[in-house]
């Protein structure tokens, strides 16, 4: 189960190694997160808001993510 803050994580966060080094996590095209959901997500947050993203994705629901990318980090 997810958290409200997961959906402003998943707005700011960035992927942080590989191909789409320095993407937002929501941005991450599908089919990347779907191969990482057959080789397996990585363990902890990054894993967890992986697995979020491909459900958001998969079900049409990037438009609800995509106001939180204006608000501001906070530190």
């Amino acid at each position: 189960m997810f958290e409200k803050r997961d959906l402003v994580k998943l707005a700011k966060r960035e992927m942080p190694f590989g191909k789409y080094k320095g993407r937002r996590l929501i941005d991450l095209p599908e089919p990347y997160l779907v191969w990482f959901s057959r080789q397996g997500f990585p363990e902890g947050e990054l894993g967890e808001l992986l697995a979020l993203a491909l459900e958001i994705k998969i079900n049409g629901l990037e438009h609800l993510i995509q106001p939180l990318k204006r608000i501001p980090t906070l530190h």
